[in-house]
C-alpha cells in the first residue's frame, strides 16, 4: 500500500492576511518607509525594510497615516513579532554558546530565576520550530 503524503495548503485566511501584509507594506513604502538606511547587519540592502522596521515606521508617521493604513500596520505585527523572536532565540544561542550560565542570561532578561528563563527560552524555540 502507497503512503500518502499530504500537503497543508494554505488556507484563505492565510491568503487574506498575506494580501494585507503585502499591502500595508506596500503603503507604508509609499510612505516614506522606502528612505528608512540599509541596516548594515541585513545581506541584501535591495531587500525591503523589516516588518519591525515598517512597524515603527508607521508608528512615527502615524499622525499622516489613515485608519485603512493604520489597520494595516497593525497587520505586520505578527511578522515583526516573529523577526523579533528569530533576533531573541539567535542572541541566547550565541549567549550559551559563549559560556554565559543560564543564571546569568535569567538575571539580564528580568527572570526569577533560570529554570524560569531556560523553559521561556524551549517556548520560544518550539514556536520558532513550528514557523520554520
Amino acid at each position: 500500500m502507497e503512503a500518502k503524503h499530504y500537503v497543508e495548503r494554505p488556507s484563505s485566511a492565510d491568503h487574506a492576511r498575506a494580501r494585507r501584509e503585502r499591502h500595508a507594506e506596500s503603503r507604508l513604502l509609499d510612505k516614506g518607509a522606502d528612505q528608512l538606511t540599509p541596516r548594515p547587519w541585513k545581506p541584501d540592502p535591495a531587500t525591503s525594510p523589516s516588518a519591525v522596521d515598517l512597524t515603527q515606521y508607521a508608528l512615527w508617521r502615524s499622525s499622516e497615516l489613515t485608519p485603512d493604513e493604520l489597520l494595516g500596520s497593525l497587520s505586520l505585527l505578527p511578522a515583526a513579532r516573529a523577526e523579533l523572536e528569530s533576533v531573541e532565540v539567535g542572541l541566547l544561542f550565541v549567549a550559551r554558546s559563549e559560556g554565559l550560565t543560564w543564571a546569568q542570561i535569567a538575571e539580564a532578561m528580568g527572570f526569577r530565576s533560570p529554570q524560569a528563563c531556560q523553559q521561556y527560552v524551549n517556548r520560544l524555540s518550539a514556536r520558532q520550530d513550528g514557523r520554520a
